[in-house]
């Protein structure tokens, strides 16, 4: 009988997300990937330290007990299968239970996501994490030196996210950016008993309910999951937000409308174990406190007109 991942929290990862292959990517980058395969193949035995997504990865395996094994995560890399090698030689080191891989030696990998069932996908590549959107995927560009926050709550995953691109369309923040505040808040207004059409990252936030859902208050080893909404929406335009996820059937335990607050401060007190948001300031600021995600999508990532 063959292996299915339907109903499964899936999740892909790069090499460089779940292991620290920053010495390594600055010889690829510099060099040829003859060189950098050599040099993954003499550390063979070297086993890597671990990446900015190792602590998520980690907590979310660890909702699979026995037989029920509910998340599953791959690894999806552009690195070769030799140094594909290094990369389960590690995982095995640092007791994670990695057992599918695919490894495209340089070609993208994003086309392999749809027979993986993906719901996020995570790189350090940004051509990748933009195609993976383009395709129809959750995907953000990690920040491989951000903070690590997760031995802070072992038993408990938390995500953040950013509303408007991220967990919803862009269609108000494109309202923004063209008009300004002022016609964003009376857009909003208007428009506040009709749901707010899906983001990129709707998929991963129905996912995360479910395996709540399929788990009960706590799952193995007493694992919960808690989501945060940090959005610099402020009232009224909140309401909009807040009714969209009723109309999904979709609950979010904190909620923070910031109106223009740094969104750091109030990650450094959630304490994510991973923060996604649209635009690179937020993240930028928020690596400094917490695992951080660019979601490389709506009108804030547009490439710029060159006339």
């Amino acid at each position: 009988m063959s292996y299915s991942l339907t109903g499964k929290l899936v999740v892909a990862i790069s090499s460089r997300a779940l292991f620290d292959f920053e010495e390594e990517n600055r010889l690829f980058e510099t060099s040829d990937d003859s060189a950098y395969m050599k040099l993954q193949l003499d550390r063979l035995a070297m086993p890597a330290q671990t990446g900015v997504a190792f602590p998520l990865v980690q907590k979310l395996l660890a909702f699979n007990q026995g037989d029920e094994q509910r998340v599953e995560v791959v690894i999806l890399s552009r690195n070769d299968p030799v140094s594909g090698l290094r990369v389960f030689r590690s995982a095995e080191h640092h007791q994670l239970r990695l057992e599918r891989g695919v490894f495209t030696r340089g070609r993208p990998p994003y086309h392999y996501l749809r027979s993986l069932q993906a719901n996020l996908f995570l790189s350090a590549n940004e051509d990748d994490v933009r195609a993976t959107i383009d395709a129809g995927f959750p995907a953000a560009r990690v920040y491989p030196e951000s903070s690590k926050t997760a031995e802070s709550h072992p038993n408990e995953i938390r995500i953040a996210f950013d509303g408007d691109a991220v967990l919803f369309s862009d269609e108000a923040e494109q309202v923004f950016q063209s008009s300004g505040l002022e016609a964003f808040v009376d857009h909003e207004s208007k428009k506040v008993a009709i749901p707010l059409p899906p983001g990129p990252f709707k998929p991963l936030l129905e996912a995360l309910h479910r395996l709540q859902s399929q788990s009960g208050t706590q799952a193995a080893h007493g694992m919960r999951i808690r989501t945060a909404l940090v959005t610099a929406r402020s009232a009224p335009a909140h309401e909009r937000a807040i009714r969209t996820l009723m109309n999904w059937g979709i609950d979010v335990d904190e909620a923070m409308f910031l109106g223009g607050l740094s969104k750091s401060e109030f990650l450094r007190e959630f304490e994510p174990d991973f923060f996604f948001d649209d635009q690179t300031g937020h993240c930028n600021s928020a690596a400094s406190v917490a695992p951080t995600g660019h979601v490389v999508s709506g009108v804030a990532n547009r490439p710029k007109s060159s006339g």
